[in-house]
């Protein structure tokens, strides 16, 4: 991986916090949105820290197959990815 990883790992920790936080306000029976506020803002956190992998990814693995004419695999990569987010 050649994305930032201390970027990553900073998002992450920072998802994993909000975690536990949200598993925390459902054992205290707190507001349902709030609850609900709370687990959108971990989805965006992780959204973020996807799309500075998927950066990287485009930048370094998927340019260095164009250039090496292996762009075919990369490609299909891509393509399945989009399928999963699109569901």
């Amino acid at each position: 991986m050649k994305a930032d990883k201390v970027k990553i790992n900073r998002l992450l920790k920072t998802a994993a916090g909000q975690m536990e936080g949200i598993m925390k306000m459902v054992e205290e029976d707190r507001y349902c949105m709030d609850i609900s506020n709370q687990i959108l803002a971990v989805q965006s956190i992780l959204r973020k820290a996807n799309n500075e992998i998927l950066k990287s990814h485009m930048e370094m693995c998927v340019k260095q197959a164009f250039m090496e004419g292996n762009e075919e695999e990369k490609i299909d990569e891509i393509i399945s990815l989009l399928n999963k987010v699109s569901k």
